[in-house]
């Protein structure tokens, strides 16, 4: 079986940054998945389950209500690794593209109050491992030390 794409990738080198994963052509539109990657691989600790579902929550209920970008946003959600997120986007996108988006998600994860949106039995199928606390703690991180400061380097996956 051929490998799959994300486990070509050296991750001894990668840090936290916003990468293009892929592309896919889906018919005539183009499927842009980025990595948004909040933690270095194998090198950092991992983020526990509650504060990535609360920040999946959050994430995927801002992206999908950005006046923007709504519509071109198809899927987000954690690795399996639990090192960062992926991002679907319909599109031909780049990295730059997109960290004033991200950016701006990631304050809304921060500085977010009050009931997690889809957080009740009737929505959710584990409502009750979620960590805002947490979640707002990782976002500051990824905001602080990596989005408000990207470079080139950070946009685009190591060698």
């Amino acid at each position: 079986m051929n490998k799959i794409t994300s486990f070509t990738i050296n991750h001894l080198l990668l840090e936290p940054g916003v990468y293009v994963s892929r592309k896919d052509q889906v018919g005539a539109e183009t499927i842009t998945t980025f990595d948004l990657r909040i933690t270095a691989p194998n090198d950092e600790p991992v983020m526990d389950t509650a504060p990535v579902h609360a920040i999946e929550h959050l994430g995927a209920t801002f992206l999908r209500n950005d006046p923007l970008w709504k519509d071109r946003v198809l899927y987000f959600g954690p690795m399996g690794c639990r090192t960062g997120f992926y991002l679907l986007m319909a599109g031909d996108l780049e990295s730059r593209d997109i960290v004033g988006l991200v950016t701006s998600c990631f304050e809304f994860i921060r500085d977010f109050e009050g009931e997690i949106p889809g957080a009740s039995a009737r929505d959710c199928g584990n409502y009750l491992d979620m960590n805002l606390n947490m979640a707002h703690w990782w976002a500051r991180r990824y905001l602080e030390q990596t989005l408000y400061k990207i470079d080139e380097k950070h946009l685009v996956y190591p060698e």
